[in-house]
């Protein structure tokens, strides 16, 4: 039952309404969408927005097949090779204006990430090896121009240069390092590695999760800290459930690519004490609460954070057999379909939702980091799993 609801979501509802927002006159996809459905043609286009773009449909295309969405990939990509690599410098930039010119040349760790995460799939998907070949590139950049003694450093110039990290930064906290970009780094490398076996890639990749294990890892609390100072001291007092839910699957997910049965070993054990304390802590009323700050909880249900929690749960009961984590998994669900998902005609999910159902009317439905990346995950994920309701 929940397959299916969930495959037609993606095929019927996901996809169409992001094949619509295809600029065939200046290349790669419209920018923003308001939440009032009124589409700003001439709105600054987020890298991030595109590299997670050409990942969704790179995947889609893996998971469901038809020239139409590889089609879509192949025009994400050609903006990124074309417009957002920055060829003299290295890395990618932050943001283009319409036409694809740079707006913003800030690097980030996090952005190029998701780049290196995009570019693997999409040569997975397409077989083209320029694409694996900019992957590398971008790797090289990552490693030769953002490692400090402690680990990676985050936010640059264009010419490498560390400027203050706002980027990823919130709750008027100044973070250095967040486990955020660790986690993202996690989750592109293990793509890059899955593209071709490259042993450089395993060991950096191990570090990260060494990082993550070690560093970013509580275990008296079985959470995840968020924000740290250059040498990973603790910045704030914050838990993000969404990411805690998220970085479960994909540490899971790193492990098996990467083939290591003591570290599949030690994070399934890991990974499941943070899906039982997320279970216990965060869910409420059939959703999942967004993060505690010091002694408050933001119960906003953002969308991203239920999509995560759909297959965080899923892979948790993959992994132990409770049949309690399946029942998570559709209880969120559930609540995805009731109140998440848009049912406006031209509508995708909202951004943000209070805890009593009313959506945020200032969060856009597109924008630099409103994508169709996780709901669209969560659909790929849902279906390739094959774990039913």
């Amino acid at each position: 039952m929940m397959i299916s609801e969930i495959r037609q979501e993606l095929t019927d509802h996901i996809i169409p309404f992001w094949n619509k927002l295809r600029d065939d006159e200046n290349g790669g996809f419209y920018g923003y969408l308001s939440y009032g459905l009124e589409l700003d043609k001439k709105a600054d286009k987020g890298v991030i927005l595109h590299s997670r773009i050409l990942w969704f449909y790179s995947n889609a295309y893996m998971t469901l097949g038809g020239d139409e969405l590889l089609d879509n990939a192949k025009h994400a990509y050609e903006f990124i090779k074309n417009n957002c690599i920055d060829y003299e410098y290295g890395g990618v930039y932050w943001m283009m204006d319409f036409e694809g010119k740079p707006a913003d040349t800030m690097k980030h760790t996090y952005n190029i990430a998701f780049a290196i995460y995009a570019l693997s799939s999409y040569y997975r998907a397409s077989g083209d090896k320029e694409a694996l070949a900019l992957a590398y590139r971008l790797f090289e950049d990552i490693e030769k121009n953002t490692l400090d003694e402690y680990g990676y450093r985050e936010a640059f110039d264009r010419q490498w240069r560390l400027v203050d990290n706002e980027a990823l930064s919130e709750n008027g906290l100044k973070a250095d390092k967040t486990m955020n970009a660790i986690l993202h780094l996690i989750e592109a490398y293990t793509e890059l590695y899955k593209a071709d076996g490259n042993e450089k890639v395993a060991d950096r990749l191990k570090f990260q999760l060494g990082q993550m294990r070690d560093i970013v890892y509580t275990p008296d609390t079985n959470a995840l800290k968020v924000f740290f100072d250059t040498a990973f001291n603790l910045v704030g007092d914050i838990h993000s459930y969404g990411h805690d839910i998220e970085a479960t699957w994909l540490m899971d997910r790193a492990c098996d690519v990467l083939g290591d049965e003591d570290l599949k070993k030690q994070f399934a054990e890991m990974d499941l004490k943070i899906s039982h304390n997320i279970q216990d802590i965060a869910l409420e009323d059939g959703a999942l609460n967004n993060e505690r700050d010091k002694n408050e909880i933001d119960k906003t249900r953002v969308w991203w954070v239920q999509a995560e929690a759909v297959v965080g749960f899923i892979n948790a009961y993959q992994h132990s057999g409770d049949e309690k984590f399946l029942e998570s998994a559709k209880s969120v669900w559930e609540n995805i379909k009731e109140y998440i998902i848009d049912k406006r005609e031209g509508g995708e999910w909202y951004s943000e939702v209070t805890f009593d159902h009313t959506p945020h009317d200032y969060k856009e439905t597109v924008g630099p980091w409103k994508c169709p990346y996780h709901n669209g995950r969560m659909c790929m994920e849902v279906i390739t799993r094959g774990v039913d309701i």
